[in-house]
């Protein structure tokens, strides 16, 4: 991907510089990762869920950040989630995953929680994995 504009070298102009695209998109992400965790920070009464998403597999983690632990975790290739559901990436997945979440965190009388999308567009997966999270009974 070439990247436009001139860059400076000891003080003077020089010619267009190439860049590899997975730097160009790891420092965007860097970036806007920056810009949402400088807003949102969990407590042990209202932890920070935080959600990944790969091509493959979906991974949600409440963390509360003061004591800087995991209180709860799951992922779609947990042995039990992968004996139910045939898929492990469509939004089925995501809202059935979504779900386990809520029961894990009701079992622990959690019920508000601070959503941490991440570096993801709030759609699909990830819009599909917070509904089903709200309908399990949890307020954010």
């Amino acid at each position: 991907m070439r990247v436009r504009g001139c860059t400076r070298r000891n003080g003077k102009r020089g010619w267009s510089v190439y860049k590899d695209k997975v730097v160009v998109k790891k420092t965007a992400n860097r970036r806007i990762r920056k810009r949402i965790r400088k807003k949102i920070s969990g407590t042990p009464e209202r932890p920070r869920v935080l959600v990944t998403r790969s091509n493959r597999y979906l991974y949600i983690q409440a963390i509360d950040d003061i004591n800087g632990r995991v209180l709860s975790s799951a992922c779609t290739l947990e042995k039990s989630f992968r004996e139910k559901h045939k898929s492990f990436k469509n939004t089925e997945a995501a809202g059935a995953l979504g779900k386990i979440v809520a029961g894990r965190l009701k079992e622990k009388k959690i019920k508000t929680i601070v959503f941490d999308r991440g570096v993801f567009p709030y759609h699909g997966r990830i819009k599909n994995l917070a509904e089903a999270m709200r309908e399990g009974g949890l307020i954010f």
